[in-house]
């Protein structure tokens, strides 16, 4: 398999690029699923803004999904409170399996979808429909943010002139916590159309209407991933920069389907 997606994008590369033809058959084949799944997310921003009471608001709203992952949860919750930037509120948003005891903050808001949607788009949309915000951050549950995430961010996107969103560099560690690699790769859109670097734990973007997933429903043999398709549409026209620090520890899954992380 990997073989055949080599071959396949060394045809593409240069024309009409890899993964961004992948995605527009996404859009012609799964469209559908994204239908069921729209009605689904406003019912549950609905339920849970009244469940809330009152928007959390901040500078900056940070949004982690979560399913069946209660040790790696608790990690990344802290995480995200221990940044050195404050001015932030938390949202975690339960796939419908039920949340585990989280730490007692007042910036820490946590909710569950009732029933499980199997779709990490809508778990964040959900997340972003229910704060307020200048700026939105996602964290997944199996990973983790240097203190300074938030901060280094921020004072990108906030300077004179600045863009619209940021990525930082990923620190990639295998499944027993050591480093494989640090993955750092400056912004282009040509790039990005070809090649899958863009992963959301490291993105920071000023929310806009443009700011939402993809509802498509994503088997894992389906390419791209939301990530890539939200920072994709995004930047076209949002300006997007890298900023080639490390501060997000990624867990690596080495069987995952897309990427082959020997080649990285």
């Amino acid at each position: 398999m990997a073989v055949l997606v080599r071959q396949a994008k060394q045809v593409l590369r240069g024309t009409f690029g890899f993964l961004r033809l992948m995605e527009t058959r996404n859009k012609a084949v799964l469209a559908w699923t994204a239908v069921g799944l729209r009605r689904q997310e406003d019912a549950e921003v609905r339920r849970l803004a009244a469940e809330l009471g009152r928007r959390p608001s901040a500078l900056v709203a940070t949004v982690i999904p979560t399913y069946r992952r209660p040790e790696g949860l608790r990690r990344a919750v802290a995480s995200a409170l221990a940044q050195t930037l404050r001015e932030q509120v938390v949202i975690v948003v339960d796939d419908g399996a039920g949340l585990p005891e989280l730490p007692d903050d007042p910036r820490l808001f946590a909710v569950s979808l009732a029933r499980n949607t199997a779709v990490a788009g809508v778990v964040r949309n959900v997340g972003i429909r229910l704060t307020s915000s200048r700026y939105v951050a996602f964290l997944d549950d199996d990973n983790e943010w240097e203190p300074d995430h938030l901060e280094r961010a921020v004072q990108a996107l906030s300077a004179p002139g600045g863009p619209d969103a940021v990525y930082t560099a990923l620190r990639r560690l295998h499944p027993d916590g050591s480093e494989m690699d640090v993955l750092s790769v400056p912004f282009d859109r040509r790039h990005a159309a070809e090649e899958g670097f863009l992963d959301t734990n490291a993105v920071v973007a000023r929310r806009t209407r443009a700011l939402r997933f993809s509802r498509l429903r994503r088997p894992p043999e389906v390419i791209p991933r939301e990530d890539w398709e939200l920072v994709f549409r995004y930047s076209r026209t949002h300006r997007v920069e890298h900023l080639p620090v490390p501060t997000v520890r990624y867990l690596v899954n080495p069987d995952s389907y897309w990427s082959s992380w020997s080649e990285r």
